[in-house]
């Protein structure tokens, strides 16, 4: 059976992974992560306030391509997603965590965790993948679902027309700040959107399946992200905290637990191209980056380019 190369177990690449399975491909996946999320990632666990829950990606999916609100569709049947009407009519997250659909698709392809991939090797039998200072063989084409900036540089020196598109469409950044409360904040609704430092901030408590204990999301636009990319994250997340109180209008409170998380690639979607394919060399990259910043746009790239493979 063929055997094909995912660099990135995201939301594109698991679902370029499992639209292969379904035309007969075997796939091998590889993702420097601990565990399924990417931009959709997830924490959980314990404050001085009790069980709290924080996505610090994506905050929420809609659909508008019918073949993902039929998923959206299939995966509120499994309980895996539900309606949050606080960001939008048509919004949805996952249960209990905005990773839930990539872990439901992950369980059943071979993903390998805390894997790097550092290069790639053309030999007259395919792709051979240097992983973390050893060799993987046997690859009839390599995919990548990765940012932009890394995306470029793996394919280089193989497809550099590739590369190109990749190095053309920068991701812009974003600071999170991840804070938790021992009691509900007078805010007005759930969502808090502005023009200043805080592009978006939510209560993340609100949202279907999440641990009661006031959590907040608190998301800084790219403008500031930027001019504060290298700061260290302890006094990044006093920064947004209080930003976000300020935003709020409310007097600041004391939190229970405060973190921060820099996204060095967060936004993107301007190349215009749902997948980047190439027939001679079968190197091909799919993500959010190449069409817009949406949990749809991630999995429709990567849908399209398993067809790409399949019929070039």
């Amino acid at each position: 059976m063929e055997r094909i190369a995912i660099v990135g177990a995201g939301m594109a690449g698991l679902a370029c992974a499992e639209a292969l399975r379904e035309r007969g491909f075997a796939t091998a996946l590889f993702d420097k992560g601990r565990k399924p999320g990417g931009r959709m990632s997830s924490r959980s666990g314990d404050s001085p306030a009790g069980p709290v829950g924080f996505d610090h990606g994506a905050q929420y999916m809609t659909g508008r391509d019918p073949a993902f609100v039929a998923r959206l569709a299939a995966w509120r049947e499994a309980g895996l997603v539900a309606p949050w009407p606080a960001a939008g009519a048509e919004a949805w997250v996952g249960v209990p965590a905005m990773n839930a659909p990539l872990v439901a698709l992950a369980r059943d392809l071979p993903v390998r965790w805390e894997t790097r991939v550092d290069g790639l090797v053309r030999e007259a039998t395919g792709w051979r993948l240097r992983v973390d200072g050893l060799d993987e063989r046997g690859f009839s084409a390599v995919l990548t679902a990765i940012p932009a900036e890394q995306t470029g540089p793996l394919l280089a020196d193989h497809a550099p027309a590739l590369a190109e598109v990749a190095r053309e469409t920068p991701s812009a950044p974003c600071w999170t700040a991840m804070a938790a409360f021992p009691a509900r904040l007078d805010v007005a609704g759930d969502v808090l959107r502005t023009d200043g430092a805080i592009g978006w901030a939510a209560r993340n408590s609100a949202k279907p399946g999440r641990p009661a204990t006031e959590a907040w999301v608190i998301q800084a636009g790219p403008d500031w992200s930027r001019a504060h990319l290298e700061e260290e994250a302890d006094a990044v997340a006093q920064d947004l905290l209080a930003a976000f109180f300020a935003a709020a209008g409310l007097a600041p409170v004391a939190p229970s637990l405060l973190k921060a998380h820099r996204w060095r690639y967060a936004r993107s979607g301007a190349a215009r191209r749902e997948v980047l394919w190439d027939p001679g060399t079968r190197l091909g990259a799919c993500g959010d980056w190449l069409t817009g910043p949406r949990v749809e746009n991630a999995w429709l790239s990567g849908r399209r380019l398993a067809e790409a493979v399949t019929t070039g």
